[in-house]
């Protein structure tokens, strides 16, 4: 169904058919006279003409006939036809220059469903899911109302309306309350048209000029500025939306207030979230009003639910007469009887109402003043007085008395933290079982980061919120817009095969996807074993999908140390880099059962062993940036979890990239990662002031949460460049490069001729223990002890005995032995000295790689020896060299396969391979085993071999440049020289195809009759090319040469061919 056609079903428009004068002196003319038809109106305020007369003629007579009553009533069920709405579309206000202002409208019958309203309003205006309706009620004649009265109101309705999302219900003509909600929302509502969700509901007879909005889903222009002597009004320019209601009247009020009332009820049975059970609130604002608001307000609050009611003191009227009452009924619900003589007067002069009357309203008042508790007074004149959205928004959740959870719940769709920090989470609430746990989960899905911070403050531990199951809960919610379904692809991509429809991703799949998303030999903790067993275990035996509470203390995530070894390893990172072991075997095992096993938990194992890691890697997987920039601040590793982050979000950018999807989505994602990349450099910047030392151990500390990598190899995989630039890195990496030697000038000729002249390293200096700190040592280092003997200087150690002398004394046999033992002593010091430094020198990276590429050079000489000089049958002794090198390197490759940290061999294999120069290894090394192979045999094979060896020696040459990108003058030209070489591919692709054109019709121009066969494939390309480069001539004239050098038998005949060529 359309929706022209659906709205012409649903809504209709009332038109009175029996006209009914509204006046008792009847006129006796027959035919009605022109006076009658000019002067004399219907009960439904048109005149006999105005009347459509469509189904039955118009009355001849105004008298009734014989036998006939005179009808004084007149109704809209009995008087009155429906017929489908003639008048539904845009209209546009004129006189609104300043910005535009549209809304759309409806005519609707006064008897039409809220249900069909409400479809209308969601459905087809697209307007956004109320969280909260502010149903304003004042006069409907023009007021005035003091300066700080209107500051109050204006901005205390939108921004109340604007921070929480609510609907805003008025009369919608421009006078009284509803021009000064007007001019509110002019001032205080900003240009978004989609967030002023301001509702007139208005009655179609009362409109000036509504002839000019008739018209099937159009496009009206509308002049709200009326005619001053009409008494009809005009429709408010700043309202979004409008129900006029029809009853079949004209130029009469009120008939609108029955269908707005079943409207806000329906409103009420709407969820204020799709997550949340609570309905959507109701609160009545007063603004002046006369004595109609006064049964308006006692509808409102003796209803159930009972509808809270906020009046604005001092704005007039009625307004000022509940203030009134309800401050000198505060200590007593009775009213002295002077106050209540004096009130009763009152009543009759500010609604100006005879004494009967006001009587009738003082008890309405009363009647209001028994539910006092869902009325609020609001005195704008107040200085200790809240700001007045606060004050509505307090007012809505006292008044629905709902339970602190269902107040929690409507302050959580509102995003209103300090409404509940304020109102809601004070001490001595009383809460239900798991009722914050689930307002936790609550606020994560609905993205609410000031919630998330309050329930934290207010003692919500993560240990205790999050389980398994709540966090594939957070995984499987299904985010709205183009990145739905992003995570969905991940996973595929992940396990490399297609998700089912209604899949529901399991903590593994997250696994599969961080460690596809980060790459290398990163291990999350969801993929290995121990936690698959587990997970199997527990899904077995409870089930998945289980909700109780049992499953819940089973699936508790606990933090995988103890107190104890945390400040044990806390103590032990401020001293060594190393990651901390604890020597003593009873404090381990004691630590270790902490580890697999909890008390009082049915020895659970523990499944999530970091539960702020866990949450901040799902805000980043599920791309909500202000979530995981507060995540990011609490717990452990912040420098850490911004490189994480950073890598993840690069990642993510380049797979959207890879899928296809909106260019928008990938950069939001690289500025996400940017983002995180700027935090992890300045906490790097702030460390690095704070203590040099301790900023470097930041980088080359392993990471237990995040797979044992370091912060530098996370920083490298990102390719975050500023970050491996910074001061403190490249400081890192110098230390890391030259190891314990101290060298500032000329460290190549140093290096150089220590190698050459080993003695010479005496003679070279190195670092103090104290310098060396933040490096970390080498496991070989630590198992030969050459660390404990250089922290023993010979001089510290006899110091030391002298000590022990004086205190202790010695005993005859150790002073006679004394000397003896000094000597000694000091001798195997300084030998252990010579051999540490010896063992320092050889081991610092700088010197490996010099020494490597002395030895690469010299294995290049020799293999450039054997390619050029005759094969013999045997392998010379420069060809064993070549084949021990090769092989050697060989067997290196493989041992780095090995030894390399995944434990799969085809992950081994699938790392190792992603390097270039692996594979340009692997190429090189096993060419020459083919040629090795080839050479041992004689005749054609020999020479095969030696082709092989000749074409492998290409591969060898090449690797050099890697040995030269270590240079700083030479590694950046390599860069660019590569990234130019990988640009100029299209460029190449481009000229092939316009080689390959030319070079098609060329041959086949010239070459009519050539038979099938592979050389045209070459001679498409070959000729084409070279006289591209204008060299066509010259590979001619060579060609020519070699077939009359070999065909000649005269050597005069050659040289005279030579001649006539050359001239050629």
């Amino acid at each position: 169904m359309s929706r022209k056609s659906w709205i012409e079903e649903n809504f209709f428009k009332r038109e009175c058919i029996k006209f009914i004068p509204s006046s008792r002196d009847l006129h006796r003319c027959i035919p009605v006279c022109q006076v009658c038809q000019n002067l004399i109106r219907c009960c439904c305020g048109r005149l006999i003409g105005e009347h459509s007369w469509q189904e039955s003629p118009p009355p001849i007579s105004l008298c009734p006939g014989p036998g006939q009553d005179i009808e004084d009533n007149w109704s809209t069920e009995l008087h009155t036809k429906a017929s489908p709405t003639n008048a539904y579309g845009i209209v546009d206000f004129e006189d609104t220059a300043t910005r535009v202002c549209r809304g759309k409208y409806i005519r609707v019958a006064v008897d039409s469903k809220a249900e069909a309203l409400l479809q209308l309003m969601l459905r087809e205006w697209q307007m956004e899911r109320p969280k909260l309706l502010l149903t304003v009620q004042g006069g409907s004649e023009n007021f005035s109302l003091p300066p700080k009265v209107k500051q109050a109101f204006s901005k205390g309705l939108m921004t109340a309306a604007l921070s929480t999302g609510a609907w805003i219900l008025t009369d919608g003509i421009n006078s009284g309350v509803s021009k000064h909600v007007g001019e509110a929302v002019k001032t205080f509502g900003g240009h978004d048209l989609r967030k002023r969700n301001t509702v007139g509901i208005t009655p179609w007879g009362v409109i000036d000029n509504n002839m000019d909005l008739i018209g099937r889903d159009v496009f009206r222009p509308y002049q709200p500025l009326g005619n001053p002597l009409s008494k009809r009004a005009c429709l408010n320019g700043f309202h979004s939306h409008f129900l006029l209601v029809d009853d079949g009247t004209l130029g009469k009020h009120g008939c609108q207030q029955g269908l707005r009332r079943k409207l806000e009820k329906q409103i009420q049975l709407q969820k204020i979230h799709p997550r949340l059970k609570q309905g959507v609130p109701v609160v009545c604002v007063v603004v002046e009003g006369g004595p109609a608001i006064v049964s308006t307000v006692l509808d409102y609050v003796s209803s159930v639910p009972p509808v809270p009611v906020f009046v604005f003191e001092g704005s007039g009227r009625a307004a000022d007469l509940l203030a009134f009452l309800y401050k000198q009924t505060a200590a007593d619900r009775r009213l002295d009887a002077d106050i209540k003589e004096d009130f009763l007067v009152r009543i009759g002069d500010v609604l100006r109402v005879d004494s009967a009357e006001a009587f009738h309203l003082y008890n309405l008042f009363l009647q209001c003043m028994d539910n006092r508790q869902s009325i609020t007074i609001f005195d704008s004149e107040s200085d200790d007085q809240v700001p007045p959205d606060a004050a509505i928004l307090t007012a809505t959740l006292k008044g629905t008395k709902a339970s602190p959870a269902e107040q929690l719940s409507m302050a959580l769709a509102w995003d209103r933290a300090d409404i509940a920090q304020k109102d809601i989470l004070v001490y001595g609430q009383h809460w239900q079982v798991g009722s914050l746990e689930q307002a936790m989960l609550d606020a994560l899905v609905m993205d609410r980061v000031s919630f998330v911070k309050l329930l934290i403050d207010n003692g919500m531990t993560m240990s205790r919120f999050l389980t398994v199951d709540r966090l594939e809960e957070l995984y499987n919610m299904r985010p709205q817009g183009p990145t739905d379904r992003f995570l969905q692809l991940l996973v595929e991509d992940a396990k490399q095969s297609s998700l089912p429809i209604g899949y529901r991703l399991s903590v593994i799949d997250m696994g599969l996807v961080i460690e596809y998303l980060i790459g290398g030999a990163y291990r999350s903790t969801y993929t290995r074993k121990h936690f698959r067993a587990a997970y199997g275990r527990l899904q077995a035996k409870e089930g998945r999908r289980s909700s109780s509470s049992s499953l819940s203390k089973q699936r508790l995530g606990l933090t995988p140390n103890s107190s104890r070894g945390r400040s044990l390893e806390d103590l032990h990172f401020f001293r060594t880099a190393q990651p901390y072991k604890c020597k003593d075997p009873e404090v381990s095992s004691g630590s270790s059962r902490e580890i697999t096993l909890t008390p009082g938990l049915e020895d659970a194992p523990l499944l999530v062993p970091f539960n702020f890691n866990d949450l901040f890697v799902w805000a980043v997987l599920q791309q909500r940036q202000q979530m995981a920039l507060f995540l990011w601040q609490h717990g452990e590793e912040a420098l850490a979890r911004a490189t994480v982050a950073c890598k993840l979000y690069r990642s993510m950018a380049f797979e959207a990239r890879q899928s296809s999807l909106d260019d928008n989505i990938t950069e939001r994602l690289r500025a996400y990662s940017i983002e995180f990349g700027q935090l992890a450099e300045d906490v790097l910047d702030c460390a690095f002031r704070q203590n040099e030392q301790m900023a470097m151990k930041l980088l080359t500390s392993e990471m237990e949460a995040w797979s044992h990598f370091t912060c530098l190899q996370m920083a490298v995989s990102s390719c975050h460049r500023s970050f491996v630039s910074h001061s403190c890195t490249q400081t890192l990496l110098t230390d890391l490069w030259t190891g314990p030697l101290k060298m500032r000038k000329n460290s190549f000729l140093k290096i150089l001729l220590s190698l050459l002249l080993p003695p010479a390293v005496i003679l070279l200096e190195f670092k103090s223990k104290a310098a060396m700190c933040h490096v970390p040592q080498s496991h070989e280092a630590m198992l030969f002890g050459f660390d404990s003997v250089k922290s023993v200087p010979a001089h510290e150690g006899t110091d030391h005995m002298g000590s022990r002398d004086a205190e202790r004394g010695l005993s005859f046999h150790d002073k006679c032995l004394s000397p003896v033992s000094e000597t000694v002593s000091s001798v195997t010091m300084h030998c252990l000295s010579w051999i540490t430094r010896l063992y320092e020198f050889y081991t610092a990276p700088v010197v490996k790689f010099w020494f490597h590429t002395v030895f690469y050079l010299a294995f290049l000489m020799l293999f450039s020896f054997v390619v050029l000089v005759k094969m013999e049958d045997k392998p010379s002794v420069q060809e064993w060299f070549v084949i021990a090198y090769i092989l050697s390197t060989a067997v290196e490759k493989i041992r780095e396969v090995l030894m390399s940290e995944p434990r799969k061999l085809s992950h081994k294999l699938k790392i190792w391979f992603s390097e270039y120069w692996n594979k340009s290894d692997f190429i090189a090394i096993l060419l020459f085993l083919a040629g090795l192979t080839l050479r041992w045999h004689a005749g054609s094979y020999l020479t095969a071999g030696r082709i092989a060896y000749c074409l492998d020696i290409i591969f060898w040459f090449i690797r050099v440049t890697d040995l030269l990108a270590v240079n700083q003058h030479a590694g950046p030209y390599l860069t660019m020289i590569t990234k130019m070489t990988s640009n100029m591919f299209f460029i190449v692709v481009m000229m092939a195809i316009v080689l390959l054109s030319f070079g098609v019709s060329r041959k086949a121009i010239l070459s009519p009759d050539e038979e099938p066969s592979w050389n045209l494939a070459r001679d498409i390309v070959f000729q084409p090319y070279w006289m591209i480069y204008g060299e066509l001539v010259t590979m001619v004239n060579h060609v020519l040469l070699l077939l009359l050098l070999r065909h000649s038998s005269k050597l005069s005949i050659c040289s005279s061919s030579i001649s006539s060529w050359s001239t050629f």
